[in-house]
């Protein structure tokens, strides 16, 4: 699809804010769409453009808010360091990954409730990070926007095409999501990515190469924050609770688009509790909520093509339940097997006096350290303090063979996930042999005082939850769900718990393939 010039973008952005008011009011009674598409992440803002242009009146249901309105300050999002009511859904204090230093719980702080826009969903070994709002995971993610390597594509899906996703669909995603690379000499020039350089040269000298990632963050617009230009986003400690500069996500791309075509509406704080199946397709059952979480109404629509893309979690759950409680008996076992946290791992190490981090930390991460004989990709991240910390934070990214499953509480009305902390065993054995590596050559240490268990490794959290309707599985190889017509699931839980890499871009190219095929084949 062709680019966005500079006044459409500008146009449909705004257009976008004008749909979600019609969006709410297409909601307000009971109803019937054509197709329904259940949250607003990347595999959803896919369904819901490629509908819209196809002429289907479409209705996007998201349970999170719109992040348009300013708050007191004048900013949509609160940073890092300055968490408030915006930061969190329906905490009574902040969950980040990272509590502080030395010991100090720095990044934590009681907040009202509120449809904050980054949540965290505890099980007894997992935490699972996702965004709550209209563009889902793109508002809070890193947008470290990676491909990945051709060979572990194709042993994790492989009914999937590769060379059709490779040549076609992987670069559609890519040019749909506005990806660029950081330039060289901006980078090795910037002091806010003088804690990346010093993790490279520590990686170098135990013998490690690193590779560049591409970003949706925008490093023209990164640049001119740092000459003072434009307000600082990225360079102002801006990412885990959203950017209110310098990022594309899903609402300024996609979904803005979705709604330029004038066919689709977009629902925020309408969050779907039941699916049915009827005659002719499907019914939902829906709360509205306000942002501070009051109710407003439960309302009833029926559609005839239903598309879920609530995330691994959020899919998987609507699907359990409407399994084990009757609603879509003839769902298949595989719903809720299958997940994985692809191989996430946090760990810390400490520097030595001479080689600070630096007090300045771009919030957007841009370096990795590859360790091909682990299969372990450890992304560089910053901890921007405001302060020097000494400390190298790391995402690591592992291929851990294990996976968990989902199953429906009754007595809760929750999906319940069994992970143990055993089986994030071999990832966390990935990470500490690289990690061992780098502090031996580099006579350093690990930072115990970083995350909350004490520990210099986190594996009981993740960022990129995967699976619980894996493609070919629960689903046949274009995301219809197995037992049913017409019903579609269109993002990470199609992945059966590992990509090796960031997953969106993924999320977002295999959306692109199965809507192509559901248009041709379901809705012609």
């Amino acid at each position: 699809m062709r680019n966005l010039s500079r006044r459409s973008f500008f146009g449909v952005t705004a257009l976008t804010t004008a749909a979600l008011t019609a969006g709410r009011a297409a909601a307000a009674d009971d109803g019937h769409v054509p197709a329904i598409v259940v949250g607003s992440g990347y595999g959803a803002a896919v369904s819901a453009l490629r509908l819209g242009e196809a002429g289907v009146r479409t209705l996007v249901l998201e349970m999170g808010q719109a992040w348009t309105t300013p708050g007191p300050d004048g900013r949509v999002h609160c940073d890092m360091l300055n968490p408030d009511r915006r930061s969190m859904w329906f905490k009574d204090r902040t969950e980040a990954p990272v509590n502080g230093v030395l010991f100090l719980d720095l990044a934590n702080r009681p907040i009202p409730r509120y449809a904050g826009v980054l949540d965290r969903v505890n099980f007894p070994d997992m935490g699972v990070y996702v965004g709550r709002g209209v563009g889902g995971g793109s508002l809070v993610n890193g947008g470290m926007a990676v491909v990945p390597d051709r060979a572990y594509f194709e042993q994790v899906l492989p009914n999937v095409d590769a060379a059709e996703m490779y040549e076609r669909y992987f670069p559609l995603a890519q040019r749909m999501l506005r990806v660029n690379s950081i330039p060289a000499p901006y980078f090795e020039g910037s002091d806010y990515y003088q804690y990346a350089r010093l993790s490279r040269t520590l990686a170098g000298r135990a013998g490690y190469g690193t590779r560049f990632l591409p970003n949706v963050y925008s490093f023209d617009y990164m640049a001119r924050e740092e000459r003072g230009e434009v307000p600082k986003s990225a360079l102002g400690t801006e990412v885990l609770y959203g950017n209110n500069h310098g990022k594309f996500s899903l609402d300024k791309g996609y979904l803005a688009q979705a709604v330029a075509t004038g066919n689709v509406t977009i629902a925020p704080l309408h969050r779907v509790t039941r699916v049915q199946a009827t005659a002719s397709g499907y019914a939902l059952t829906v709360r509205q909520i306000t942002a501070e979480g009051a109710p407003v109404a439960e309302k009833h629509l029926t559609c005839d093509h239903l598309f879920l893309g609530a995330g691994s979690l959020g899919s998987t759950e609507l699907l359990l339940r409407a399994r084990e409680t009757g609603d879509l008996p003839d769902l298949s076992d595989e719903v809720g097997e299958g997940w994985g946290p692809n191989g996430n791992v946090m760990a810390a190490r400490n520097n030595h006096l001479l080689e600070p981090t630096g007090f300045k930390q771009s919030a957007i991460p841009v370096l990795a350290i590859e360790d091909p004989a682990r299969d372990v990709i450890a992304e560089i991240a910053p901890v921007p303090a405001g302060i020097e910390t000494y400390v190298s934070l790391y995402l690591a990214i592992t291929k851990n063979p294990n996976r968990g499953r989902f199953t429906y509480d009754a007595a809760t009305d929750r999906a319940v996930l069994h992970w143990t902390a055993a089986q994030a065993e071999p990832a966390v054995a990935a990470a500490r042999g690289l990690f061992d590596d780098i502090n031996d050559a580099n006579n350093t240490t690990y930072r115990y005082d970083v995350f909350a268990n004490r520990q210099p490794f986190a594996a009981d959290f993740c960022y990129h939850p995967l699976g619980g309707a894996v493609l070919g599985r629960a689903t046949d190889d274009h995301g219809r769900v197995r037992g049913y017509r017409r019903l579609y699931v269109t993002d990470g839980a199609l992945v059966p718990g590992s990509l090796g890499v960031n997953p969106f871009v993924t999320i977002t190219a295999l959306a692109e393939r199965n809507i192509a095929r559901v248009l041709a084949e379901d809705l012609a």
